[in-house]
């Protein structure tokens, strides 16, 4: 079933720009999910949005040095109910540490550690980065991996569709080489399998701080369902 996009802007939300996003992509996904995007390099931007996306392609030393001047006004944001999606090496940054930097010879580097954890390497043999699509698998129920209702019209339109089910058994997109661990095994709403089976979508305990391994806004109407959910809980 084909999900079109939304007719009517749900939500304003804010897309990092701290030099290592996919900025162009992530701003159509949004825009198709319904929200207003604004694209910023400005801290103080955040704390008048409704939701806050921090996508991330690249190394996560770099990525929390750059995005060191924002780290109160994310952490604050999140405290005052904010939602925040953080995308590949975004949601990598959400957790505490990473084996990258030691693995680079850099040392430790400190995440945002909203979610605590560590993110480590896919081990032995496995070709990396892993890259491709691959199942998800839903843990828990999350309002993140909702799903299209069943009792749904058979074509519904836009401003029809419910939430319900879940994305259990649909496929998204990777590209990464780490993978999070949370410290608390709660944190994980969705895992994939490769190799091992690690999070691919993990939450924190307050509902407000969410992460996809995957690259929702390249992952089809997975990856718009997606979406369209977390626009959904920042228009709440």
């Amino acid at each position: 079933m084909s999900i079109q996009p939304a007719a009517q802007t749900a939500a304003s939300v804010v897309v990092l720009d701290y030099g290592l996003g996919n900025l162009r992509s992530a701003t159509r996904g949004l825009e198709r999910a319904g929200a207003t995007v604004e694209i910023t390099e400005e801290p103080d931007a955040l704390a008048s949005a409704d939701g806050i996306v921090l996508p991330g392609v690249g190394a996560f030393r770099e990525g929390v040095e750059n995005a060191a001047p924002y780290r109160e006004a994310i952490r604050d944001a999140a405290a005052a109910g904010t939602p925040v999606l953080g995308i590949c090496l975004g949601m990598q940054m959400l957790l505490t540490t990473s084996e990258e930097a030691a693995h680079a010879g850099e040392g430790d580097a400190e995440g945002l550690s909203l979610i605590p954890g560590r993110n480590v390497r896919f081990a032995g043999d496995l070709k990396v980065p892993h890259m491709g699509w691959n199942g998800l698998s839903v843990e828990r129920e999350h309002p993140l991996v909702a799903g299209v209702d069943a009792a749904a019209s058979e074509t519904p339109r836009a401003d029809e569709i419910a939430r319900g089910g879940s994305v259990d058994g649909e496929y998204a997109y990777f590209v990464h080489s780490y993978y999070a661990v949370p410290d608390d095994e709660r944190a994980t709403v969705a895992t994939t399998g490769y190799g091992t089976r690690f999070p691919s979508v993990i939450a924190d305990d307050s509902g407000t701080v969410f992460g996809t391994q995957f690259h929702p806004e390249k992952s089809g109407e997975t990856g718009l369902r997606i979406l369209r959910n977390f626009v959904d809980l920042c228009a709440e």
